[in-house]
């Protein structure tokens, strides 16, 4: 399979509420717009998107309807101490305070108005216990 694209799908009951947060605090702006489907692509990358579904929306098959869950979006930023900084003045909810990971990243979490963890990332070096576990680039 050659994959010509890839982004994530949000299911919430909130679209507008929900596609309005990533606009305001991520980023994003929207390509296409209705009430039960909107499509964010990031300002500053193309190849960056993300998509809010209505989750009770018809395309969606009946045994998997409802809101999102169990789900983590990664954002690796340049600058994740400033983002921090910004997202704690936004009055978003910090649910792990910025820290320095072994595996190789300093990050914090947040979350959207649906419970969807939000994970703000700089990679950095991992400890030579984790290093090891990283496969070699080709």
């Amino acid at each position: 399979m050659k994959v010509q694209s890839y982004y994530p799908v949000v299911m919430t009951d909130a679209v507008s509420g929900t596609a309005q947060f990533y606009e305001s605090y991520f980023g994003f702006k929207p390509l296409f717009v209705s009430d039960w489907y909107v499509h964010l692509q990031a300002q500053d990358d193309p190849n960056v998107n993300l998509a809010i579904l209505d989750g009770m929306h018809a395309t969606v098959p009946k045994v998997a309807r409802g809101k999102v869950s169990g789900l983590i979006l990664n954002f690796e930023v340049d600058d994740v101490d400033a983002e921090y900084e910004r997202i704690r003045r936004a009055g978003l909810p910090i649910l792990l305070e910025i820290r320095d990971e072994d595996f190789g990243q300093r990050h914090f979490i947040t979350s959207d108005p649906n419970g969807v963890l939000i994970d703000i990332i700089k990679p950095i070096a991992p400890s030579a216990e984790f290093a090891t576990q990283y496969v070699p680039a080709d």
